[in-house]
């Protein structure tokens, strides 16, 4: 029987190579598309904002495949509805075709940044999770668990078990892809809770 800190110290090391494997900013994903991703960050969410938050969901959504379409009709890298990219380019009507990865990583980070501004009521990274969320099964949707959840709702782990699974594990996805630290650290209680 191996020693439990020999355990512990290989389970850390296999762990961390795992992350490091899915970061965002891992080799095993294209920077292709970053530049798309950094000059929308920068147009609709200002200078400072971190534009992996947005290659992480373009990860989730489509492993940035810019061919990729969904049972549901989605299309492209960022995953958009026709019919939703139809109202984007109302609005934008430079813009151009929605299987371009340029325009359909456009289309998503604009979308995402309505999203953004309905969620007013809860600080800066919980209202972007719940942006994600919107993004992943309407606003309508998730506005209607946030409603559900207990008051006062002042996190998204509040929102979180209100809304649905496939939400969840879609939220969780993209904080995994951006924050190693936070993975490691959530990986790590769930292992030593279930050792003891």
């Amino acid at each position: 029987m191996r020693p439990a800190w020999l355990v512990l110290i290989s389970f850390a090391f296999s762990h961390v190579a795992w992350a490091t494997e899915q970061r965002v900013d891992s080799d095993k994903w294209t920077r292709k598309y970053d530049r798309h991703f950094k000059k929308y960050s920068k147009r609709y969410f200002g200078p400072y904002y971190d534009w992996h938050w947005f290659k992480a969901q373009g990860i989730a959504e489509s492993h940035l495949k810019p061919k990729a379409k969904s049972h549901r009709g989605a299309i492209g890298v960022m995953q958009i509805l026709p019919s939703t990219y139809a109202d984007i380019k109302r609005k934008n009507p430079y813009f151009r075709d929605i299987e371009s990865p340029r325009w359909n990583i456009a289309a998503g980070i604009f979308y995402d940044r309505g999203l953004y501004r309905r969620w007013q009521q809860l600080p800066g990274q919980d209202r972007l999770y719940l942006t994600f969320a919107s993004y992943n099964a309407g606003y309508r949707r998730i506005l209607r668990d946030y409603k559900r959840a207990p008051a006062p709702v002042d996190s998204w782990q509040h929102v979180k078990p209100y809304v649905p699974r496939e939400t969840q594990k879609y939220v969780g996805r993209i904080r995994e892809l951006k924050d190693t630290d936070q993975l490691l650290t959530s990986r790590w209680k769930k292992r030593r809770f279930k050792a003891k």
